[in-house]
């Protein structure tokens, strides 16, 4: 399965919400994510993956912060 990239809205408001995402993103890299970009002046995360939606967005949750999923770009 080729790789998508997901978009997620995260509420980030530091940069100590910055690193809880950026950490568990790590933690993905060598299950599916293939990369990510956190973009924490506009709250948006994008993650290339082979991984589904909801379990980037499982993943994501536990940092705490509140998530949700735009979707797949195209």
């Amino acid at each position: 399965m080729a790789a998508q990239v997901h978009e997620f809205k995260v509420a980030m408001t530091c940069t100590g919400c910055f690193s809880s995402v950026e950490k568990v993103l790590q933690k993905l890299k060598d299950k599916g994510a293939e990369n990510f970009k956190i973009l924490l002046e506009d709250q948006t995360v994008l993650v290339s993956s082979t991984l589904p939606t909801e379990q980037l967005l499982e993943t994501t949750t536990k940092t705490g912060e509140e998530i949700t999923s735009v979707g797949v770009k195209q």
